[in-house]
């Protein structure tokens, strides 16, 4: 810690030799005299008063200003009242430029309000006896003269728990979602006397992202508990196709807790907001003083915002040391919050009767979309530094380039402790604009165009919404996210691009180069190190070290993790000399000229070695947290063999062309479609597959579906001592067991054995000649794959298994009596083919 700070000392002192002829105005706590001028002995007790002093020489052309301003900022917590707002007024320029510099290392902008006056508990009905001696009570705090609501509290440096029902490695299952009456059903799995309260929030995971509900009744039952919520977020929740509550027999259901009751409050480290009686209530941990300790709620959502116009940016603004603490964020509180992606929440969204917009004749959904607060916004900016600052202790988005933003630069930061993502830049989908439209503005200005993120140390972000990201890009070009390390995130490191669309638009020449991503994906999947979108012509995503994915204990399909992954409509781009440790990577849906080079192991120490932060700023290493005890990380092994995806249409609601298109949009080769009667069939990898169960769910969830990779016996050319043949055909058929649970246990005992018990079986295959032969289930239901020489007759070849072989015949025989043909077969008909 001394070194860091001997460190973070030298760069400032170094830095403010160099400013040694620019004019000098001081902040700080303490003055010598009653009328504070901005000098050494008497500086302004804010930040808002030296901007207005720099702003006043820069009206005036005061000489003081020719070389530029430098405005020191003396360490102490610094609390404004409403946002600090740097204007086009306050811009410099090029050869004086406004500099805002912190004099040591605890210059500390805190957007909340101190609790104080803590006291033990006397009495309270609503605790139990045993867990209100460890509770103490405080008055909530108040903000010219009035009581807010807040839904974070600190102490000290630790963040403390928002009152709830299990905890982030404990959270259980929905039973169901109940679509017609827009309500979740829960188990009963809460405190004996558990009954709504007012102010109740329902927290759920879905797939890639959270939805928090607040909850207006709930109707608890012997077996269960039904959640009906408030509007505007029930009917979103209810309505929004995509991502939905999770359902699984599979993978188990979506997880989910309940927040903010005091029955809750059970736990070290939770607290809970009295809201009625203004009170906060909290469990001390055992280490803790709280009269030595510094409690603060936040208050303010945006502690600094730099904004300008089209015409006038905010220009050559330097920030350098500041710290900025204890944001909010208040739109939960009073609308709820269902993400879509990224944290962006929906505004409206719904599934189409009819498909089709004007830039995707297929899509089936529209949506809407808001974007959280920032503690630090810039909008329209140009040539303006942030470096060397921490953002620690926030509510949402630790910074967000909005739009507008011309070369800007964000240098040698530390993120960390955030409850939405690190860092956002460039528009997403403006309110007013359906999400999955390009972007093409008429007037460019309004871009994120050459913005600079480097050597960033970005950790614990998405500690509230687990779907957001560490560095977040929408239709950003010419931005740069170099030399970066972020590590224990929730969902992916790096997200660049936004639109779903292989349409050209504004994105472009983005460049994601040696940046360092591990430890990522703890809660949600659907995930990657890096990510991308839509269209991008001349983007380049290289020299990147990606390692160490988190067994997460609620993912929708845990082995949807990915190191690199190219969403849909990704295309012109450029993915090289990228390593991780296996071949594990996603192409959903990309457009053209997706160039894959080198990536992988095989691109060799010398990326790993690279990758992060840069030696000037290691500094900023010393701050990374340890691996978490117990942690979990994925190992990749591939799964080589096909799997086979299968639809059960008995209403023949779909057209075939309708479900090869939309197999085709998840990336599969809808060529490989077999049918037989109202039974469809994909031939597919195993990660299409699992992918493509996922999205039928979500659209389809009425025809249902089998997704066979469960693969329990195999047979290859190995076993006759041959090669494996180069060209050949195949065959698919299924059957099922019989529903006799010790007959379907002899059936596969059968064959794990057959190789001992009866060899005679392969020596059969091998005499037809068989390159292989792979039996899958699924449920009773099983998946027969035979693949042979191209060319041959299988109906021939295949009478060669009995020649001259009896076994094979009693083999035959018995598994005949644990085998029946699916629904839809006929008398004495067991197995069927599937055929194109």
């Amino acid at each position: 810690m001394k070194q860091t700070i001997l460190i973070w000392f030298f760069i400032f002192f170094s830095l403010g030799s160099l400013s040694a002829q620019t004019g000098e105005i001081h902040v700080g706590k303490q003055s010598n005299k009653e009328q504070r001028d901005g000098s050494p002995g008497a500086p302004f007790s804010c930040l808002e008063d030296a901007l207005r002093e720099a702003r006043e020489w820069r009206r005036l052309n005061d000489p003081r200003m020719q070389h530029g301003i430098t405005i020191w900022i003396q360490d102490g917590q610094y609390v404004p009242t409403q946002t600090i707002f740097i204007r086009p007024e306050d811009s410099g320029t090029a050869e004086s430029p406004t500099w805002i510099k912190a004099v040591g290392n605890e210059a500390i902008f805190s957007g909340g309000i101190p609790v104080t006056g803590w006291r033990r508990v006397k009495s309270e009905k609503r605790l139990d006896p045993a867990i209100a001696k460890h509770i103490v009570v405080a008055d909530a705090p108040q903000a010219g003269g009035k009581y807010f609501p807040f839904r974070q509290l600190w102490v000290g440096s630790r963040k403390a728990i928002r009152a709830e029902s299990h905890d982030d490695a404990h959270l259980p299952r929905i039973i169901n979602w109940d679509f017609q009456k827009q309500a979740a059903v829960i188990p009963n799995v809460l405190p004996k006397r558990f009954a709504y309260k007012a102010g109740m929030e329902f927290f759920i995971h879905q797939w890639w992202a959270i939805a928090q509900l607040r909850v207006r009744e709930a109707v608890v039952t012997k077996d269960s508990t039904t959640l009906f919520f408030h509007e505007p977020e029930g009917k979103l929740q209810n309505e929004h196709p995509w991502p939905k509550p999770w359902l699984s027999k599979e993978y188990g259901n979506s997880a989910f807790r309940l927040v903010n009751a005091l029955e809750f409050l059970d736990q070290p480290g939770e607290w809970f907001l009295d809201e009625e009686n203004h009170k906060v209530y909290y469990y001390k941990r055992p280490d803790e003083n709280l009269n030595k300790l510094h409690v603060v709620a936040p208050y303010l959502e945006t502690i600094l915002r730099m904004q300008g116009t089209l015409e006038s940016p905010v220009c050559h603004v330097y920030i350098e040391g500041l710290q900025f603490q204890h944001s909010s964020w208040l739109r939960p509180h009073y609308y709820g919050h269902v993400a879509l992606q990224a944290g962006m929440y929906f505004l409206d969204a719904y599934k189409l009767a009819k498909p089709g917009t004007s830039d995707k004749a297929g899509l089936e959904n529209q949506a809407w979309l808001g974007r959280p607060q920032a503690a630090v916004l810039l909008n329209h900016t140009a040539f303006t530094k942030i470096s060397s600052c921490r953002f620690a202790h926030l509510a949402a988005t630790g910074i967000d380039y909005r739009a507008g933003n011309l070369k800007d630069s964000l240098n040698g930061n530390l993120f960390q402790d955030i409850g939405g993502s690190g860092i956002l830049l460039g528009q997403f989908s403006d309110e007013q604009v359906e999400a999955h439209l390009p972007f093409q503005p008429s007037d460019e200005r309004i871009l994120t165009d050459g913005v600079v993120v480097s050597n960033n140390l970005i950790q614990d972000i998405g500690n509230e919404d687990w779907g957001t990201v560490g560095i977040g890009a929408g239709f950003v070009r010419n931005v740069a996210i170099t030399n970066n390390e972020l590590l224990d995130l929730p969902y992916t490191g790096i997200s660049l691009g936004w639109g779903w669309t292989p349409t050209v638009n504004t994105m472009r020449n983005n460049r994601v180069f040696k940046n360092k991503i591990t430890r990522y994906g703890k809660y949600m999947y659907d995930v990657a190190g890096i990510y991308t979108l839509s269209a991008q012509p001349g983007t380049k995503i290289q020299e990147n070290y990606i390692d160490s994915i988190y067994v997460s204990p609620y993912a929708h399909i845990p082995e949807h993790w990915f190191y690199l992954y190219t969403d849909e409509g990704s295309a012109y781009m450029n993915v090289s000399n990228n390593w991780f440790p296996s071949n594990k990577i996603l192409r959903n849906a990309n457009g053209p000229s997706v160039e894959w080079i080198n990536n992988g192991p095989e691109a060799g120490a010398r990326v790993k070695e690279e990758a992060g932060i840069s030696p000037r700023y290691n500094f900023l290493l010393s701050e990374k947290r340890s691996i978490p005890k117990n942690a979990s990380f994925n190992t990749y092994v591939p799964f080589t063999k096909p799997v086979f995806f299968q639809i059960h249409d008995v209403k023949k609601q779909l057209k075939l062309t309708e479900i090869k298109d939309f197999f085709a949009k998840q990336g599969a080769d809808s060529s490989q479609v077999y049918r037989w009667k109202d039974y469809i069939l994909l031939m597919t990898d195993d990660e299409i597959g699992k992918k493509i169960s996922s999205a039928w769910v979500a659209n389809y969830p009425a025809i249902s579906y089998k997704l066979f990779n469960d693969l329990f016996y195999t047979f290859d050319r190995s076993n006759c001592g041959a090669e494996k043949v180069k060209d050949i055909d195949f065959v698919l058929l299924t059957a099922q067991l019989v529903d006799d649970k010790s007959k379907q246990e002899a059936y596969f005992e059968a064959h794990k054995n057959q190789s001992n018990e009866w060899p005679e079986v392969a020596a059969g295959f091998c005499r037809a000649g068989f390159d292989e032969v792979l039996v899958y289930r699924n449920g009773r239901q099983l998946m027969l794959y035979i693949s042979f020489p191209k060319g041959q007759d299988f109906q021939t070849i295949d009478q060669l298994t009995t020649k001259d072989n009896p076994r094979v015949m009693e083999w035959n025989k018995l598994m005949g009596t644990y085998q029946e043909g699916i629904p839809g077969t006929g008398v004495n008909e067991t197995w069927i083919f599937y055929k194109q």
